[in-house]
């Protein structure tokens, strides 16, 4: 077993917890680059809108690579995990919630 094996062994329902560890500590680690990236394309994203938006953005990548997690597939299953779906769309709230577009000055 490897060491990445170990670590997703533990798990909170379906979802390893090191991945979700993992997930938010990295976005946490690049919120501040990624806001200043966006800013220059004028758009101005707090820091912790980065927090809220990364279980959004990991499906979103998920699903763009094709590579069906078991948080991308309880999400796309229409007859099951109503608390998920719940908790993706506030996230998603809540992260899009301050993002302001910077006007041009004159």
């Amino acid at each position: 077993m490897t060491t990445i094996e170990f670590l997703r062994q533990f798990k909170l329902g379906e979802y390893a917890i090191f991945d979700l560890v993992a997930s938010f500590l990295g976005i946490y680690l690049l919120s501040p680059f990624l806001s200043k990236i966006f800013k220059k394309i004028r758009l101005d994203i707090p820091k912790i809108n980065w927090i809220y938006l990364t279980l959004p953005i990991g499906i979103l990548a998920h699903l763009l690579i094709g590579k069906i997690t078991p948080m991308t597939r309880d999400l796309l299953d229409l007859n099951s995990s109503y608390l998920l779906k719940i908790l993706i769309v506030g996230l998603l709230f809540f992260g899009l919630k301050n993002v302001k577009i910077i006007r041009r000055t004159k």
